[in-house]
């Protein structure tokens, strides 16, 4: 299998076949794909914000980022909400793609998890039987069989090791077990793995949409196990087929895990729910900059008191650098505040994109505050970095208040 290694936001030159390139662009929107110079087959391949690995045919692409890879896994798992920051349940090592990184903590939770037995549970199931067993479905009997007595439409519950967890497990394991894994302790444990779910239902779950186990004193030592299967299949590629070629893979994009770990992390230290700080997903009514509402705003962050917009803010993993509009990210939070009518707003960005600053806009009386979380530290200094920019977040809607009463 030929490989190539590519680095977040670096530009490389490589050669590709029509149809690698094709999916590649498919695969991975935000990687920029343009013809090197003078050179036929050979396109300058620049990476954005999605990193991971990627198998197109016979072709393997890793896109390392800039962070530690662990770190990169630790960051997505806390922003879907597996642990609290002060935790840190996961073992990821550092390692050449995000695959290698995530197989071997995969492996290791479920050995852990299975030392106690695969986990059962009772599951509902409606069947046309020829005995009774559970409940007869009346109703059902009559539309479907008149005056037929057999089969009857029965209800029953089923212990079983086929229920949600043990579902998740394996969906998880067969994404990894897809793709080419060096770690030859990762290999042979998914290899035991698909031999010990041989039972379990494989379901296809939707990556925006994983369902969540709730966790008590029968189920917790599944935990691990069972929040990694969900980063998974959280993050895994869709499969793409292009005539000869499939792709697949494991992709992670930066400027999503940055946004809702910032989220997470603000609405855990300011101890307020996901109704008071929304995301961009989650606004509790459209935002408009026009009178006559035609454009539209989606703020990353806003808090609300009731049906007003006390704070609003923005998490960027990326600086905004066009040279047309070199302060985008500038005009677009003065946007947000004028139009919510606030005395200000944050933006927060990952270091090295940006330095603490207050801009103090003219003949406006609006300020925007900049921040800087730096990921690379300890998770220590992620915290405090966090409770600072929770003072900023409390102070700019406590001034909030302040104007609103004055008003």
């Amino acid at each position: 299998m030929r490989a190539i290694e590519l680095r977040e936001y670096e530009p490389t030159e490589e050669t590709l076949s029509v149809g690698e390139r094709d999916a590649l662009r498919a695969a991975v929107p935000s990687l920029t794909i343009e013809p090197a110079t003078g050179q036929e087959a050979v396109y300058r391949l620049t990476p954005g914000s999605t990193v991971g690995a990627l198998e197109i045919g016979d072709l393997s692409v890793s896109i390392r980022p800039k962070l530690d890879i662990s770190r990169v896994l630790f960051l997505a798992s806390y922003a879907m909400g597996a642990f609290k920051l002060q935790d840190e349940p996961f073992s990821f090592k550092d390692a050449e793609t995000l695959v290698e990184a995530v197989a071997p903590a995969f492996v290791a939770a479920a050995q852990s998890a299975f030392g106690r037995g695969l986990l059962h549970g009772y599951r509902t199931e409606e069947e046309a039987l020829h005995t009774v067993r559970g409940r007869i479905m009346v109703a059902e009997q009559v539309r479907r069989r008149f005056d037929i007595p057999l089969p009857v439409e029965v209800r029953y519950d089923d212990f079983t090791d086929d229920i949600l967890p043990n579902r998740l497990v394996k969906a998880a394991a067969v994404v990894l077990g897809a793709m080419h894994i060096r770690d030859a302790y990762a290999r042979d444990g998914l290899g035991w793995m698909d031999a010990t779910l041989s039972n379990v239902s494989l379901v296809r779950f939707d990556p925006s949409g994983i369902p969540a186990v709730a966790f008590d004193r029968l189920n917790e030592h599944y935990r691990e196990v069972v929040e990694l299967s969900s980063l998974i299949l959280r993050y895994r590629a869709f499969e793409l087929d292009r005539g000869w070629i499939r792709a697949s893979g494991f992709l992670v994009d930066m400027n999503e895990v940055f946004q809702a770990f910032v989220t997470r992390a603000l609405r855990e230290s300011l101890g307020v729910s996901d109704r008071a700080l929304c995301s961009d997903q989650a606004l509790p009514t459209p935002l408009t900059l026009d009178e006559g509402r035609r454009v539209g705003l989606k703020p990353d962050l806003s808090w609300w008191e009731g049906s007003v917009c006390v704070f609003v803010g923005d998490a960027k993993y990326k600086r905004v650098r066009d040279e047309r509009v070199p302060n985008a990210d500038l005009y677009q939070m003065l946007a947000y505040v004028t139009a919510m009518d606030l005395p200000g707003g944050l933006l927060a960005y990952a270091q090295g994109e940006a330095e603490p600053v207050v801009h103090e806009v003219r003949n406006s009386g609006k300020r925007i505050e900049v921040a800087a979380v730096d990921l690379s530290s300890t998770i220590g200094d992620i915290r405090a970095s966090i409770s600072e920019l929770a003072l900023n977040v409390r102070a700019l809607r406590d001034d909030a208040r302040r104007l609103r009463r004055a008003a």
